[in-house]
């Protein structure tokens, strides 16, 4: 095939973002790793790689040498998704005619067990400071009660528009990974949290006389919220009624999903209201809950071996 392996990342991704519905983010990552890899390859030959020139041994070198310059399992196990994904295209698109990658196999990976709070550290930050403007008092205790009362991604969150909800039935319309929706429900907490936070917002754009961008949660401009402002307020909120170390908003979707397990619910709901693709993405929060039961039992059973 004509062309060299960096003429056709934009295809690629093109491919990924159109027909294979994957976020921003993931494309991004896709793109990044396939440009690596190319140029790898170039610092090698001399020369830019044709996808028709790539062995199997090629791809082998370049994650070798990731390993080699300290990369962690988790992350070259990722690259060769990418490449993957990027030499499947290539074959089943007909632009080479056998795919190099197929018979490599993802470095074995040590899996974390999430990072979750106590239910006694989530509610002391449901609590407005006293003296907060009310206006991001409201907006913060209300973004931190969905977070944590329906497990939604940070990005699932700031695309939240005001047509998303409906506040009769308590649930929420969430646009997830590729494109996906689906319909979460939210508790009376929750629903008490955002009617403060709707009044808020209603009065904050009459005083302005902003045009409502409608957005379900808004920065002190009236523009729509960034992920990256809740991401501060979470972690400067959370810092001051936790000892944990680093949080996010992904902690408290952690914490939603081992809550859950913790209190009985189906796995296969959890897996449902989390928007996990693969029942295997949600049965880390089994393994989570089956450790502190762990945790549990050595510290009160008088047989259990601990001293």
């Amino acid at each position: 095939m004509s062309g060299t392996i960096r003429d056709t990342v934009a295809a690629f991704t093109e491919h990924l973002a159109a027909v294979r519905g994957l976020s921003t983010h993931t494309v991004t990552a896709y793109r990044k790793d396939v440009r690596q890899f190319a140029a790898w390859v170039a610092s090698r030959t001399g020369a830019e790689p044709r996808p028709s020139e790539i062995d199997h041994t090629v791809v082998r070198a370049f994650l070798g040498t990731l390993r080699q310059r300290g990369y962690a399992s988790r992350t070259v196990a990722r690259k060769l998704a990418s490449l993957r994904a990027y030499f499947r295209w290539l074959y089943r698109s007909g632009r080479i005619s056998e795919d190099p990658s197929w018979v490599l196999q993802s470095p074995r990976t040590t899996r974390h067990l999430p990072e979750t709070l106590s239910r006694d550290e989530v509610f002391a930050a449901l609590t407005p400071p006293e003296g907060a403007d009310p206006f991001t008092a409201a907006r913060d205790v209300a973004i931190l009660e969905f977070l944590y009362g329906t497990g939604v991604r940070l990005a699932e969150l700031v695309g939240m528009d005001l047509t998303d909800l409906d506040r009769r039935d308590r649930t929420v319309r969430v646009r997830g990974k590729g494109r996906k929706e689906r319909i979460v429900p939210f508790g009376g907490p929750a629903a008490e949290a955002l009617d403060r936070w709707l009044d808020e917002r209603r009065r904050r754009l009459t005083e302005t006389g902003d045009e409502d961008p409608g957005a379900l949660w808004l920065n002190r401009r009236g523009g729509r919220l960034s992920g990256r402002s809740v991401q501060r307020m979470v972690r400067k909120t959370l810092a001051a009624t936790s000892e944990r170390g680093r949080v996010s908003p992904h902690t408290l979707r952690h914490t939603f999903a081992t809550h859950l397990l913790d209190a009985g619910a189906d796995l296969r709901a959890v897996q449902e209201l989390l928007g996990h693709e693969s029942l295997s993405t949600t049965q880390i929060y089994t393994h989570l809950t089956t450790e502190r039961l762990k945790q549990a039992y050595r510290k009160a059973h008088p047989r259990s071996g601990e001293e």
